[in-house]
């Protein structure tokens, strides 16, 4: 199975980028980030047209996760459900190909001190909550997406100049480690343990043809789904020509 994991940056503004796309990559399960479309307005007609079924969890002009695949799409679940806040669609669950997969869109969390980036930490609090209450470690389950926190030094280009920000800043940092600490492992850093390898580059200031880059879109796993992955790669390809997004394509391998 070949899944990938893309924070599209509007599916309005970049569905033709998105179908070639797959026509070229062809996986057999996306999960997608920043939609920013109502569910209505989601192109799953025309993703059917290319053999993918299609579940969405979508608001207009911001936020928005999906679910491509594919095999069918069984017991899809939106949000937390735990009560909390949860009129932000940011985690939308599908079981495909026999496992369990998740996409996400963490906050970004805006200023260090901010409220956003408080909501960043307590959303993160919530993601460990709901993997007690909804997982378990040994079974198979892919948590993947945009989770705005690059994990490792490795993972950010220039570190020093990223440091004091919301993708990189110690305190988003920690606040992943309980989701990785209850039984995910991070199957992009297994496959490729020296980093250098990003996902993510400002639109401003040339930051792409420059190489300043961050990995903040991740492909999480369970030792089950950690011990089938092969290859995982990010497809720079996809980052460049005319308006595209400011991520790139994650993707990961898994034999059957």
């Amino acid at each position: 199975m070949k899944l990938a994991c893309w924070n599209i940056n509007s599916i309005r503004a970049r569905k033709e980028r998105l179908l070639a796309w797959l026509d070229q990559a062809r996986p057999d399960v996306l999960c997608l980030q920043e939609t920013k479309v109502v569910d209505a307005e989601f192109p799953a007609a025309e993703l059917a047209e290319r053999g993918y079924q299609s579940v969405v969890h979508g608001q207009k002009t911001y936020n928005g996760v999906a679910i491509v695949s594919r095999q069918p799409l069984n017991d899809p679940r939106r949000g937390f459900d735990d009560g909390g806040d949860d009129s932000q669609c940011r985690l939308l669950v599908a079981e495909t190909f026999g496992v369990r997969v998740a996409s996400v869109y963490v906050p970004n969390g805006g200023e260090l001190g901010s409220d956003k980036h408080q909501y960043k930490l307590a959303w993160l609090a919530r993601l460990r909550a709901w993997l007690e209450r909804t997982a378990r470690p040994d079974q198979p389950l892919i948590l993947c997406g945009d989770f705005n926190v690059a994990p490792r030094e490795s993972d950010v280009a220039y570190p020093e100049q990223w440091r004091e920000t919301v993708l990189f800043h110690p305190s988003v940092r920690e606040a992943l480690q309980p989701a990785l600490a209850w039984g995910l492992r991070d199957l992009f850093a297994e496959k490729v343990p020296a980093g250098g390898v990003y996902s993510w580059w400002d639109y401003r200031q040339l930051a792409f043809p420059r190489g300043d880059g961050l990995r903040i879109d991740l492909v999480l796993g369970t030792a089950p789904v950690a011990a089938r992955c092969e290859k995982a790669w990010v497809d720079r390809e996809a980052r460049k020509g005319k308006q595209p997004s400011d991520h790139a394509p994650v993707l990961v391998e898994l034999r059957d």
